[in-house]
């Protein structure tokens, strides 16, 4: 792949610090909707971020057979309607398998608007499901969760390669 300028190498990811974010997104996920702020329309789903964090950089581990289970884990644990958060979370993980190899090409903050139609998308879905079987409109504050999870992409995506960049070497001569 041709790098921008600029743009530092990057060390191979460890696959078991892949599962370990995964399973703290979606301990997190659980956590906020019980103690924080419940089930509030207007709050970010980490998991999703996660979710299509690692499936952007990690296309081959993670996609949407782990995008449907993590839904089904969460429609579970939510004690709603079965398969909602499970049909949402394989569509981001479709739309983000479609532009992964775009998506990197752009910077973190660029990449976060490149995202938020993607997450819209996912609640649009949700909020779609639940109004098909009779459930009630989160109102419009529901509008404001993808905002939050397009503003919260960059400081993920620092944080989860931050073990994969490699240390500057002062050795001028080797290339890489």
């Amino acid at each position: 792949m041709i790098m921008r300028p600029g743009q530092r190498l990057l060390m191979p990811v460890n696959p078991g610090f892949v599962w370990l974010t995964l399973v703290l997104a979606l301990l997190a996920h659980m956590l906020f909707s019980m103690l924080m702020w419940g089930r509030a329309a207007w709050a970010p789903d980490v998991l999703s971020i996660v979710l299509v964090f690692w499936t952007v950089h990690q296309t081959r581990r993670v996609g949407m057979a782990v995008a449907f289970v993590a839904g089904l884990l969460v429609d579970v644990h939510q004690a709603g309607l079965l398969g909602q958060h499970a049909l949402a979370y394989t569509v981001l993980s479709y739309l983000a398998i479609m532009v992964h190899r775009r998506l990197r090409w752009f910077s973190v903050t660029e990449q976060a608007l490149q995202v938020f139609p993607l997450f819209a998308l996912a609640h649009a879905v949700e909020v779609l499901l639940s109004l098909v079987v009779g459930g009630g409109f989160p109102g419009w504050w529901v509008l404001l969760a993808p905002v939050a999870e397009a503003l919260l992409w960059p400081p993920v995506s620092v944080l989860l390669l931050a073990p994969q960049r490699r240390a500057p070497d002062p050795d001028e001569n080797r290339p890489l």
